[in-house]
């Protein structure tokens, strides 16, 4: 292949700056290391902030600040009950995310 070509092919394989950016926006949601635990308790089973807060040695306000940041970037959803809203993960693509994560991460080298 020549130079010109192989270049094109490589270009036509870079998704879209917007993609792009959204890619980038969804990593640096993990990049935190409070909002990453908050999935991995979503993961064992849906919660509520109290219930989160409890669990993470946190303050209420804090994992509603983070759930906020979560719920925006599309990683966790809430359904009301009663009073309180119960958080879970949104979808099975942020499982295989933090599972994937994980995997990398505890590799041998």
């Amino acid at each position: 292949m020549n130079n010109g070509n192989e270049k094109d092919v490589i270009k036509s394989s870079i998704p879209d700056d917007e993609t792009l950016y959204q890619l980038s926006n969804l990593f640096k949601m993990f990049g935190d290391p409070t909002r990453v635990k908050i999935l991995s308790c979503l993961q064992v089973r849906d919660m509520c902030v109290s219930e989160l807060a409890q669990a993470l040695d946190m303050t209420d306000s804090a994992v509603s600040h983070q759930l906020r940041v979560l719920r925006s970037s599309k990683l966790v959803r809430g359904a009301k009950e009663g009073k309180e809203v119960r958080y879970s993960l949104d979808d099975d693509h942020v499982t295989k995310i933090l599972e994937y994560g994980l995997t990398h991460v505890n590799e041998e080298r």
